[in-house]
């Protein structure tokens, strides 16, 4: 049974997370919407020391209570996107539980279109098991839910807002089936795909990399997808390079604190430095790939170039970083300071 949020405290972090940071700068209806299709989840978080040994019990810091937040991929990515002032619809799905209503309110305050949000009644909705330790990294175990069902409804006004996007953002907690078919719906109306490969371990389909415009992973998932060292800089690159050999345009690593690289289908490569952060900021790394990668789809739906959407996916990341919780760390566009 599906624990109820009353038990789940403190709550304010909840509530907090519902604060519309973007009323004053609300986005603009003339801008082709940024269409995020992907995974919502319930977030139960969890602060420790440091993680449980095989067979070994641990308390959490301070015996501190467990904190609910929405989060997901999906819905990660579309906060992100919104509360940097870019008009943002969310396809995605929930069960019929008492997480889904507070999930749908949760985006909806920020601005987000979630009128093609449905509601699967036989599953629960996504919930993820964040363990956070001190020095802001987090292990996850994620129940799917309604994001992994095979009963995706691809509705007419879901196939509109699709063809009609300036950007559509995919990610992997939902099926690889489901992601295809909005992929060519997008590719076929000659709008931009972009696939943070998060979310999944299994390798990605040649039917999927022939239309995506852009595979954004860090190091670690590109090593996953290609089955090559990913190290260095030069593995790295060696390994964008495989994927772009397979289909992708452009390949976008995200580095962490090493920043990011871009590698293209002309054999360009771009390089990023992350923003500069102390140590002692760094609170919480969760969800810090999902800003970068909806900052610069943001970005690139402004024109901007490659350069300068790193750069400015790289400066929203180096904000998220810097406070708890998913959604609630995703900075507004005033957070960003002058010149963004």
């Amino acid at each position: 049974m599906t624990p109820s949020p009353a038990h789940l405290h403190p709550y304010a972090a909840f509530a907090s997370s519902l604060s519309p940071v973007t009323a004053n700068n609300p986005p603009s209806s003339s801008k082709s919407p940024l269409v995020v299709v992907g995974s919502v989840n319930a977030d139960l978080v969890v602060r420790l020391n440091r993680l449980p040994k095989k067979g070994e019990t641990v308390s959490t810091v301070d015996n501190s209570s467990m904190q609910f937040y929405p989060g997901g991929k999906g819905a990660n990515q579309a906060v992100a996107a919104a509360n940097l002032g870019h008009p943002t619809q969310f396809v995605g799905q929930v069960g019929q539980d008492v997480y889904a209503p507070l999930l749908r309110d949760a985006l909806r305050s920020r601005n987000i279109d979630t009128s093609m949000i449905h509601t699967i009644p036989s599953c629960s909705s996504g919930i993820a098991f964040i363990m956070v330790q001190p020095d802001g990294e987090n292990s996850i175990v994620i129940v799917g839910g309604a994001n992994t069902s095979e009963e995706w409804q691809i509705t007419d006004d879901v196939t509109t807002a699709i063809q009609s996007a300036g950007v559509v953002l995919l990610q992997r907690e939902i099926p690889e089936s489901v992601n295809v078919i909005f992929a060519k719906l997008a590719t076929s109306a000659r709008v931009p795909v972009i696939l943070d490969a998060g979310g999944a371990d299994r390798p990605l389909g040649s039917e999927m990399l022939s239309n995506v415009s852009i595979l954004s992973p860090n190091e670690t998932e590109l090593g996953r997808l290609t089955g090559m060292k990913t190290k260095t800089e030069k593995e790295c690159i060696a390994a964008a390079q495989q994927l772009v050999h397979q289909g992708v345009n452009k390949v976008l690593v995200k580095l962490g604190a090493k920043g990011s690289l871009l590698v293209d289908i002309y054999g360009n490569v771009i390089r990023q430095k992350a923003e500069r952060v102390d140590a002692s900021m760094v609170v919480d790394t969760t969800g810090a790939g999902d800003c970068f990668t909806a900052a610069f789809a943001v970005a690139m739906l402004e024109g901007k170039s490659d350069g300068e959407a790193m750069r400015f996916a790289g400066k929203a990341a180096s904000l998220c970083i810097q406070e708890r919780g998913a959604i609630p760390s995703m900075p507004a566009r005033g957070a960003m300071g002058d010149g963004w």
